[in-house]
């Protein structure tokens, strides 16, 4: 009886016929499901309203008008909602790179007592669900310890918390592990002390993981929706999305949609812009000591 193992359609190299099947037919299936809801919107956002309440509903526009865009822009104000958005996520980008690299650096490579403890703290914070935080969060903003201040209203009350951003700072620690702690000691040798390793040697080889950090940061405040509906009850402060919200009831379905398509174009070309960094950040973690 012979040993060798029995091939079926879908055994064997790569390029056989099974393989290439199914490989097709996966690629296609999860393209249309990312692709088709978002190239719907965007084609329904040049529709007259009255042609999207058509039964049955019209893939193509049968009047293509670019021109709800313009009209969406200025009718909603978007340019001011943009402004509120982009310094939100400036700021909340900043404060986890300053605060995250120090701290994923001072766990992975300075070993400080009860750094085991602490991480595992951080890391348990991660299976909690976002909206059992809100409660302590909000009391912690109005009234921030020790400063006493209110900060309501104000961008700081967003910046703060993206600070302690424990998924960031595993995925900083899991690079900074592979670090190979020989060169960090040569530099020591040289007279360089724990800030100067960290700034002139392990953030110029951390540059893919800081740039997969960075998009993560990025795309979380553009797209967070329940914190700063919270925080900002006043109108002229808040983002793109808590503003496309307000204006929903009273908006036109199609300059509504196309406010959407509007503020998700920011995301995608930051995507298309640093894709190629963020597959070099996948890998990050294959340095070897």
């Amino acid at each position: 009886m012979s040993d060798r193992p029995v091939r079926t359609l879908f055994s064997g190299s790569r390029t056989g016929i099974g393989y290439k099947i199914v490989f097709t037919a996966t690629v296609v299936v999860f393209t249309a499901a990312f692709v088709l809801p978002f190239l719907w919107l965007v084609l329904g956002a040049m529709k007259p309203a009255v042609e999207l309440a058509k039964v049955p509903v019209t893939v193509l526009p049968e009047t293509f008008n670019p021109g709800n865009y313009v009209e969406a822009w200025e009718l909603m104000d978007l340019g001011e909602y943009f402004l509120n958005t982009v310094l939100v996520v400036a700021g909340a980008w900043f404060v986890q790179i300053l605060f995250d690299v120090p701290a994923a650096y001072a766990l992975s490579k300075l070993r400080p007592v009860f750094g085991d403890g602490v991480l595992v703290a951080m890391l348990v914070t991660l299976m909690l669900p976002p909206s059992t935080l809100l409660v302590p969060m909000y009391l912690t903003i109005t009234d921030v310890p020790l400063l006493g201040v209110n900060l309501v209203n104000n961008p700081a009350a967003i910046w703060l918390p993206a600070a302690a951003n424990a998924f960031n700072i595993y995925l900083l620690k899991r690079f900074f592990d592979q670090i190979p702690t020989e060169l960090l000691d040569a530099a020591r040798m040289d007279g360089a002390g724990a800030v100067t390793v960290l700034w002139r040697v392990v953030l110029p080889m951390a540059r893919p993981i800081l740039a997969v950090v960075s998009i993560l940061a990025v795309v979380a405040a553009w797209k967070d929706f329940i914190w700063p509906l919270l925080v900002f009850s006043d109108p002229s402060l808040q983002t793109l999305s808590v503003a496309l919200q307000r204006f929903a009831p009273d908006t036109p379905i199609n300059l509504l949609l196309a406010g959407l398509v509007l503020a998700a174009l920011p995301m995608i070309a930051v995507f298309l812009l640093f894709q190629r960094h963020i597959l070099a950040g996948l890998t990050a973690g294959s340095v070897k000591g």
